[in-house]
């Protein structure tokens, strides 16, 4: 009976020891040699190297002279992401949709028809980063009136910074917004 117990603590003490330390170190290794800067959280750095945010988590922008982001139904909290959990014919949820869309609209300039419904709607965790590029397009001449540049020159800015759709394909095409507002401070500085 002695040995069988030996043998439970030593097979208990090395399966740990490899499943909860080995491996994991290993898969840690590896993940920083192949995919660095997403083990690290894809980390945008300004160019001074202070952390901005990462590229897969959305921030709050609210001033005039930034592109903004969709809504956030967690208030762009990282800690506690999450929807609404309203359906799509919800009257709270329709009433905020109905808020977003008449502050857009009148931020905006333009028709609640051009509005892409991004631009209205939180993801489904709250935090998604990007925009379609119809939605920063609508954004381009409040950004260049508050900047004091051309339109055009933000909408070049707007076309570099454009992804398209994952492996050719898949989803649609996007634009971070954190990263096009950096490239906005680095490029026509306010």
């Amino acid at each position: 009976m002695l040995a069988d117990l030996k043998r439970g603590a030593l097979f208990t003490a090395v399966t740990m020891a490899l499943f909860g330390i080995a491996y994991p170190l290993a898969i840690l290794g590896v993940g920083r040699l192949a995919f660095p800067r997403q083990a690290e959280g894809s980390l945008i750095r300004r160019p001074d190297g202070r952390v901005a945010g990462s590229s897969l988590i959305a921030q709050a922008f609210s001033q005039d002279e930034y592109f903004h982001p969709r809504p956030s139904a967690v208030d762009y909290n990282a800690a506690s992401t999450g929807g609404s959990n309203y359906g799509p014919s919800n009257p709270d949820h329709l009433e905020s949709v109905r808020e977003r869309l008449d502050a857009f609209t009148a931020r905006e300039g333009v028709g609640a028809g051009q509005v892409p419904s991004e631009m209205v709607t939180a993801s489904g965790g709250g935090l998604d980063p990007h925009i379609p590029p119809d939605g920063a397009e609508l954004q381009v001449a409040r950004i260049a009136r508050a900047r004091g540049v051309e339109p055009d020159r933000i909408r070049e800015l707007v076309r570099t910074y454009t992804e398209p759709p994952s492996l050719g394909a898949f989803g649609r095409a996007r634009v971070n917004v954190l990263e096009l507002n950096l490239a906005l401070d680095r490029e026509i500085p306010r």
